[in-house]
């Protein structure tokens, strides 16, 4: 079995250029706002009454307007862009709302890695009260020797095109 290591996002670029491996954990923690949910609905055009008018939300049995499923789950894509992953696949499962002022943690683990760099990962987000709000499956590709190395010298140039999150 492989031994489980865990990185904060902070950390993640840095273990990218050591090399992932199977067992490594990668965990990322937001606070979801109605303002970040009108800014999603502008990018995707989803304007559901679900995420908006609390008179629809309380007709599903929600107490309140709910955050996009896909902007809580491309918490994701934070990670996998710092550990700089292609993405190849992704399923979700949204096991319960996510509501404005929610703090979610995502738990991204790599279950499988073949030698070709390619991996199979779970994740598992939470809100602030340990309740599994998303599960998901992904499929991508990890950096091999020749883009870590690529890595190495974004990070020794500043990285100035990676924005973490209050930077």
């Amino acid at each position: 079995m492989n031994e489980r290591r865990t990185y904060a996002i902070e950390d993640a670029r840095a273990r990218a250029i050591e090399g992932i491996r199977a067992g490594d954990v990668f965990v990322a923690t937001r606070i979801f706002t109605d303002d970040e949910t009108l800014a999603f609905a502008d990018l995707s055009l989803d304007y559901n009454p679900i995420h908006f008018d609390r008179r629809f939300t309380e007709t599903k049995g929600f107490r309140g307007p709910v955050c996009h499923g896909l902007l809580v789950g491309g918490m994701v894509t934070e990670i996998g862009g710092q550990i700089g992953m292609l993405a190849s696949g992704m399923n979700f499962r949204f096991r319960k709302p996510v509501y404005f002022g929610d703090t979610v943690t995502c738990r991204l683990t790599v279950d499988e890695m073949d030698d070709r760099n390619r991996v199979k990962c779970s994740a598992v987000f939470a809100n602030q009260d340990g309740d599994t709000v998303i599960e998901a499956q992904l499929f991508g590709i990890v950096p091999g020797p020749v883009e870590r190395e690529v890595m190495v010298k974004m990070v020794e140039e500043g990285d100035p095109t990676n924005r973490l999150r209050g930077e």
